[in-house]
């Protein structure tokens, strides 16, 4: 195929368009480097060595972008060798923007654009075209793909899609100083001409500034730029395409430029002379003034401290810098007086606290300044001389005693009478009084120093001519002691004494306490000299303010007697020497073994108490004899529930008959049955052992008829069973309950004669009643209980 010519060459601009058309249209072999196209066989032919036809073969067609012409713009031509001109093939176009934007001429092959193409949106479209027969429809040449490409013009200007832009640079830059690089963008092709070649300049901020027209960085073109002459400059850079030629489209943006801060000022005051006035009653640490001084730099570069320069004036004032105000302020140091100086002079520096070695040429970055403080007079309150005072006064001391005096004085010039009075406590007693005029203090009654030994007051002072002005000074006021309290000896408690103390053994060691100051001296001990010698105990003076109780015997005894007195004087070292007599008491007691110090057992406590030992021996007996009563009680209570019925049976009952299993000890039986043990069977042997004592005892006192039972008469049986229902009325021990009680007799023909303990002769009385007082206290008082219960129960 070869691509017809087209008019359209005929243009100078489309010169170089037709010559390369032209050479795609010369036929020549496939090119290994063009493999764009593709070439598909005709459906019958299935030979795969099948090569097209040359002339069917080509690699792509432009076509210029923004056709604003009245005709469709011719863009190439389809040509087959198989085409005679008779109109029998017939060329088929498909593709991107086939019959759309792109038609072609079915009989001659020709392709138009029927519409303006834009390069920026679409480069290049990719078309099919084919060549058929157009009666059978066979295709005369192979399906191939070709592409037509959109030839750019310069049809875009440059932009600056982030503009406008904002850059700095230190004041005082080097000339050549980079500043900020700005990018133009172009939408046109940029492998095509000088559509997309951009060449930069500055439209607007020379001589300030310039920019490179290739790279487009801005940079600085003077030296010296300071800002604190002009902070802002606006610059317009221009970008052109075309690499800037004439008939170029061109673009440009605004760079806005400030300069940073750099210190290159220094401080300055705005006047070097200032005055200030303060009065004399401004307060110590106050702030009295202040003062500031420019910088025209900004930040850190503006910063600066203050300070006083001259030695005088710092010595009276301090000054400190305010960080945020950037100011001095001027603080009292210590108190103004108008009488001694009446003006300072301050030497003032403000210096920069950053410094930049770079400027260090363009002079010292401080600056100074004179103050002048005059000082005010002010009337002032009095002034004491002192600003606390320590006084001293006896204690007991009669009222109106001079304790000491207070000055105070007008500092004012005027030096006006001054009037003193004491700050009353209102809930407290007025102890002192002052001299309104001459300040002196006296008492107003006698103090004691065992009481309060200090006192605090608060004087005051004003000025006549003008009470409010009022100053007040602490006073205090020692109390100092005399000796007016005797000394005495604290015994809260008795002394022990051990029973097995020896003679000269220390009982115990005793020290004096005096209410007065100890500065009195030390304290002697001894016994009083007008009452007999103490045969038990001695005192010996240990000359360190203590003495020593010391035991003059042993064999010391709490039977015997258990507390001792002991009178001891004590004497102070006071003037004048004061002496008190104190009372010690002394305690017997046995002691426990191994303590560290005497100490009582414990029965020793319980002789405390008042008691002997046989009353204590007493009142054990008495306890235990109700435990075992208590005891006995409760087994009786609780075998009674168990208790089984004498007659065992109705065959056994015979008339005024017991039957019992209960063998006799023959004639030497002198203990037989006892009847109490059909009552309580159980109880018989504690009921016997009890009689026996009750017996001995009352034979004991010398007292008869102790037990019926062992003097009963021979005759009559019916007295014996009164007698034993009179002993069973009275026996405590037997159980509350109603029995009957059967006693027999055999009488006095049996040859062995009774087997009973009744009819026994009366037992020999083997104690004598007058032996009972020998026999210790326990005894008696056993044997007296005895007396006083056998009286109660004798009829």
């Amino acid at each position: 195929m070869r691509a017809a010519s087209s008019p359209a060459c005929l243009s100078p601009l489309l010169l170089c368009l037709c010559v390369l058309q032209r050479s795609y249209g010369t036929p020549s072999p496939p090119s290994p480097t063009f493999t764009h196209n593709q070439t598909k066989l005709p459906d019958g032919d299935k030979d795969s060595h099948h090569r097209p036809k040359r002339g069917w073969i080509w690699n792509q067609f432009f076509v210029l972008e923004e056709h604003i012409g009245p005709d469709a713009q011719y863009v190439g031509k389809l040509h087959s060798n198989s085409d005679k001109g008779d109109g029998s093939v017939q060329y088929l176009l498909s593709g991107e923007g086939a019959g759309t934007i792109f038609t072609i001429n079915e009989l001659t092959g020709d392709i138009h654009a029927k519409k303006s193409l834009d390069r920026e949106k679409k480069s290049h479209y990719v078309l099919h075209a084919q060549a058929v027969d157009r009666f059978t429809n066979r295709a005369v040449e192979p399906e191939s793909e070709f592409i037509i490409k959109v030839q750019d013009v310069n049809d875009n200007a440059p932009k600056f899609p982030d503009g406008p832009f904002s850059a700095s640079v230190p004041e005082m830059a080097d000339i050549g100083t980079s500043v900020f690089q700005i990018t133009a963008t172009d939408a046109d092709d940029p492998t095509y001409g000088n559509s997309a070649k951009i060449v930069y300049s500055i439209l607007q901020g020379q001589p300030f500034f310039a920019v490179d027209p290739k790279t487009g960085v801005i940079r600085t073109a003077l030296p010296n730029m300071d800002r604190e002459t002009r902070e802002m400059y606006s610059v317009i850079i221009q970008a052109k395409d075309m690499a800037g030629s004439v008939g170029g489209l061109s673009g440009s943006t605004t760079v806005n430029i400030s300069l940073t801060d750099v210190n290159d000022n220094p401080p300055r005051f705005p006047q070097k002379n200032y005055q200030l006035y303060v009065p004399e009653s401004a307060q110590v640490g106050k702030a009295v003034g202040k003062i500031k001084a420019n910088d025209e730099d900004l930040g850190v570069n503006a910063e600066m401290t203050y300070r006083i320069a001259n030695e005088e004036g710092a010595a009276m004032f301090s000054i400190s810098t305010d960080s945020d105000k950037r100011e001095g302020v001027i603080s009292l140091r210590k108190p103004l007086d108008y009488e001694k100086k009446k003006a300072y002079s301050l030497n003032i520096e403000g210096v920069n606290t950053h410094l930049d070695p770079r400027f260090s040429y363009l002079g010292p970055f401080k600056d100074t300044t004179t103050l002048k403080l005059i000082i005010g007079d002010v009337d002032e309150a009095p002034v004491f001389t002192m600003d606390y005072y320590i006084m001293d006064v006896y204690e007991n001391a009669p009222a109106r005693t001079e304790v000491g005096m207070v000055t105070a004085q007008d500092p004012d010039s005027t030096r006006s009478k001054v009037r003193y009075s004491i700050d009353q406590n209102p809930e407290g007693d007025a102890l002192f009084t002052i001299d309104v005029d001459s300040g002196l203090i006296t008492t107003t009654k006698s103090l004691d120093r065992e009481e309060v030994a200090w006192h605090n007051i608060t004087v005051m002072a004003s000025e006549i001519d003008n009470p409010n002005l009022v100053s007040y000074v602490p006073v205090t006021v020692q109390v100092l002691d005399v000796n007016d309290n005797a000394p005495y000896i604290v015994t809260d408690s008795a002394f022990v004494v051990c029973e097995g103390s020896k003679a000269g053994q220390v009982i115990q060691t005793i020290r004096a306490t005096d209410k007065d100051n100890f500065a009195n001296g030390r304290f002697t001990f001894a016994l009083p000299e007008d009452l007999p010698a103490n045969p038990n105990f001695t005192l010996k003076d240990n000359e360190d303010s203590s003495a020593s109780v010391l035991a003059r015997r042993q064999g010391f005894s709490q039977v015997e007697q258990e507390l001792y007195q002991l009178p001891v004087v004590v004497w102070d070292g006071g003037e004048p020497v004061l002496s008190s007599t104190s009372t010690l008491t002394l305690r017997v007691c046995p002691c426990q073994r191994g303590a560290r110090t005497p100490v009582c057992r414990a029965q020793a406590f319980l002789s405390s108490a008042g008691l002997s030992t046989g009353a204590l021996i007493a009142i054990l007996l008495c306890v235990l004899i109700l435990l075992a009563i208590v005891v006995l009680f409760v087994t009786l209570r609780s075998k009674k529930s168990k208790k089984e019925p004498l007659i065992i049976s109705a065959e056994d009952i015979r008339e005024n008959v017991v039957t019992y299993d209960d063998e006799g000890g023959g004639e030497e039986d002198t203990e037989a049955f006892d009847i109490a043990a059909l009552r309580n069977p159980a109880a018989a042997e504690e009921m016997r052992l009890r009689k026996n004592l009750q017996s001995e005892v009352w034979r004991a006192i010398g007292t008869e008829a102790l037990s019926p039972a062992l003097t009963l008469p021979d005759e009559d049986i019916h007295e014996v069973i009164k007698l034993k229902v009179v002993e069973a009325n009275r026996d405590t021990s037997g159980p509350p309950y109603d029995s009957l009680q059967t006693y027999a007799y055999e009488g006095r023909g049996s040859p062995s004669g009774s087997i009973s303990s009744l009819d026994l002769p009366e037992p020999q009385t083997e104690l004598d009643p007058s032996e009972v007082d020998n026999w210790g206290p326990e005894v008696q008082i056993l044997s007296r209980v005895f007396q006083e219960k056998g009286q109660q129960d004798i009829p």
